[in-house]
This record gives structure tokens, C-alpha cells and sequence, in this order.
């Protein structure tokens, strides 16, 4: 592991992994500080108030790989403790049901960053699936309530009017913690230079992600274009409002891409991905090293490097959990 990478705190703004030891394991082997795990998609309140009893229960028997994250105080803390920090984190807003209580009690239960929608129609708004009918007046007050507690509002899989009016409507940062630019590459999921440069311009913040289908190359592709896609998107947001959120599916089998390509789980199909393999040279979280090397190798300096490796997500979480 190079000494810039061992040194910076290493922030990944997305993961949906098969939760286990071997997956902490790879964490610590890519040298991460922490990361935002998904413990909600389809599920409603009760599925996902299991899902964080079984995270939490996960944590507690594997305490000398990973801790438990709530402020950037624990970021801080996980570096120095050599662990990786987990913040819980949602990708639909489906989980809080009809209930704007529920947004303050996942908040107190560990959750730092909710996607809107995914993929298709919730309460909230519409996502990049369907005809986007845009943030709903009970969204509105859903996401005045997020701003209110602290709860980050990702908009990675949400429509493009939806995307619009949420950014208007935060008072807080909102970001993408995952997507590819569709300069680079159209797909439904991809976000074009005038929405990438409309949450720069809003104080919002853009996680790239590396996921295979929404790449230039498919699985073809390679951490050089990985990187390719960091420099396109930082050329319009700039260097503040950049980071990662790789969307690592580590473990999984083909019965869960199914589950998150169908509607609510098991309804009509909404995409299939085909073949799903990561970049050559990051195709696990273990061989995170090879992405600081590769920026540093591309000409972009140790200053930038370290900002979008972590430092920048670290900022923008701290504003939005209000610390």
C-alpha cells in the first residue's frame, strides 16, 4: 500500500456488498476509512429496522475490523484505530412509509445517508426509470425533515426532476454518491454535464462511481478508465465537490441483481445489467491502493488526490450531520 494512500482517510460513498468477516476483511486490506452500506433498497420500516439489528449484531462480533459511524468524530476515530468505519445508509426513501417520524428514528438507529428513490416511484418522487413526476409536497416535508436531523439526501438513482427540485429544496448538501457521467456514456443512470454541473453549482457533491454497465468500456473497462471518468467529472465540479462511491456488489449472486432490477423487489423487470465484473485492477474493495496510485500516476497532485479519496466527503458529511 503506497504511503499517501496508508496516511489519507480513504472514504467510500457507496457500498452494497454482501455484509460478512470476509468483506471487513477486504476493508481493511484496501486501507478504508469508512464507508456508506446500504441497509435499505425495497425493504419497508420493519425489514429494515431487521437488516441494522443484524448490521449492528455484525459489527459488535467483528469489533477489531470495523466500528459503528455517526459523526466524522468516528471517521477520525476509525483511522486512528486502523478499522473501518460504517455508516448505514439507505438507496429508497421507502423505508420511512408514510410516516415523517421515521425519518428521526433511523437517524437515532446510525442511518447518515438516505437515497430518494430507487430506481422507480415512491411517495417521495420518481426514479430514473420511469416518467419522472418530481419531488411530491410529502417529499418536500421528508427532505426539510432529513436537513432537519442530519440525514444526507443522495440522489444517484432518483429521476432528473426529481434530482432538480430536491438540490432546490435542501438547505443542505445534497449529492450523487454514485453515478458516471453520460458524457462519457448514456444510460438512464448516467448524469449529464448540466446535471453534474447543477449540484456543483447548489453546494451538492458527486460520488463517481465504477460500476461496469454505466462505463464506457462495459466490463471491458479498467481502472485507468475508472480514473478517466474522476477527471471528466471533476473537470465540471471541481476539485471540492468530487469523491468515491465505487457501488462494490462484492459477494452477491445473481439472485440479488435481480431482486435490484426488478420493481419493489419482485414487480416488472427495469434493467438487466448483464454481466457485472469491476474494472481490472479494482474488482475487490481489497485493491482500493491501486486507485490512489492511479490518480497519482495519471498528474493529479497528493493535495487533490487526498480530497477526493475522503477528505472532501468528510467536509460535506459534516455540514449535513451538522456538526
Amino acid at each position: 500500500m503506497n504511503s499517501l494512500h496508508e496516511e489519507s482517510i480513504i472514504i467510500d460513498g457507496l457500498i452494497i456488498a454482501k455484509w460478512n468477516r470476509a468483506l471487513f476483511e477486504d476493508m481493511r486490506r484496501g486501507g478504508l476509512t469508512a464507508a456508506n452500506c446500504t441497509v435499505s433498497v425495497w425493504e419497508g420500516f420493519q425489514a429494515t429496522v431487521d437488516n441494522i439489528a443484524m448490521v449492528n449484531g455484525l459489527i459488535a462480533e467483528n469489533a477489531d475490523l470495523v466500528m459503528p459511524v455517526r459523526t466524522t468524530a468516528d471517521i477520525a476515530a476509525a483511522k486512528a484505530a486502523g478499522k473501518t468505519g460504517i455508516i448505514m445508509g439507505f438507496q429508497n426513501a421507502h423505508a420511512f412509509e408514510d410516516k415523517l417520524g421515521y425519518v428521526e428514528i433511523f437517524k437515532k438507529l446510525g442511518v447518515g445517508v438516505v437515497q430518494m428513490c430507487y430506481n422507480t416511484q415512491n411517495l417521495v418522487g420518481t426514479g430514473c426509470y420511469e416518467r419522472d413526476g418530481g419531488l411530491s409536497g410529502f417529499g418536500r416535508e421528508v427532505v426539510a425533515e432529513m436537513n432537519r436531523v442530519g440525514i444526507m439526501c443522495d440522489l444517484s438513482h432518483v429521476g432528473s426532476k426529481t434530482s432538480e427540485e430536491v438540490i432546490l429544496e435542501s438547505k443542505k448538501p445534497v449529492c450523487y454518491s454514485h453515478c458516471l457521467p453520460s458524457g462519457l456514456k448514456e444510460h438512464p443512470r448516467n448524469k449529464s454535464d448540466e446535471e453534474l454541473k447543477f449540484i456543483a453549482d447548489h453546494g451538492g457533491f458527486v460520488g463517481v462511481t465504477m460500476f461496469a454497465p454505466f462505463l464506457k468500456k462495459g466490463i471491458d473497462s479498467t481502472i485507468d478508465d475508472y480514473a478517466e471518468a474522476i477527471e471528466y467529472v471533476m473537470n465540471i465540479v471541481g476539485e471540492d465537490a468530487i469523491g468515491i462511491g465505487t457501488d462494490f456488489t462484492q459477494g452477491h449472486d445473481q439472485q440479488f441483481f435481480e431482486w435490484l432490477t426488478h420493481d419493489k423487489g419482485y414487480a416488472r423487470r427495469l434493467t438487466n445489467f448483464g454481466k457485472i465484473v469491476n474494472p481490472l485492477g479494482i474488482r475487490t474493495v481489497g485493491e482500493f491502493p491501486n486507485l490512489t496510485e492511479t490518480l497519482l500516476a495519471r498528474g493529479m497532485s497528493e493535495r487533490v488526490v487526498r480530497k477526493v479519496m475522503g477528505e472532501n466527503w468528510v467536509r460535506v458529511l459534516r455540514d449535513v450531520w451538522g456538526e
